[in-house]
């Protein structure tokens, strides 16, 4: 019967909530949570290129203000020059518990949609670039792949330059 559909469903996350709300087009891609895998494990599993799988992460700056930063899988964000284009003094990461509590997901969860708490997204200007993205869903283990421009669109990312190869 229509076994195969229940299967394929995976539950709504406030990220899913949201993409939907906004009519926006995106596939589900549901992979084997590995801790500390990161993106390398879930496009090795889905069988992606690491580049278009985007890390969201959850930073602060000098005045513990959160802010999301969206990179490359394969790159991590200088803060020095991210600090520099959003004029702040300095930017970190924020420490997982904190990252919860701004974001509403567990670290290795984390999307950029449908967040507890409103913050500032910024975007590395080369993920615009690409076709797809390949972007967590609101839980771990849970990709989402949709176009780009989606997060200059629906969270008004601001383009940053601050990618360092890995």
């Amino acid at each position: 019967m229509a076994k195969k559909d229940k299967n394929a469903h995976v539950s709504e996350t406030p990220a899913t909530q949201m993409l939907k709300a906004h009519k926006v087009e995106f596939t589900e891609h549901p992979y084997e949570y590995v801790e500390h895998g990161g993106t390398e494990e879930s496009a090795r599993q889905l069988g992606m290129d690491e580049h278009a799988v985007v890390k969201t992460l959850v930073m602060q700056d000098q005045d513990a203000k959160p802010l999301i930063v969206l990179m490359h899988g394969d790159c991590k964000v200088s803060t020095k020059n991210l600090a520099r284009q959003i004029g702040a003094k300095s930017v970190e990461p924020c420490k997982p518990e904190v990252a919860n509590r701004h974001s509403g997901y567990l670290v290795g969860g984390t999307s950029p949609f449908g967040t507890k708490r409103e913050m500032p997204v910024y975007i590395e200007e080369t993920i615009l670039e690409l076709p797809r993205i390949a972007i967590n869903g609101g839980r771990r283990g849970y990709l989402v792949q949709l176009a780009p421009k989606v997060c200059t669109d629906l969270l008004n990312a601001q383009p940053v330059h601050c990618a360092l190869a890995e």
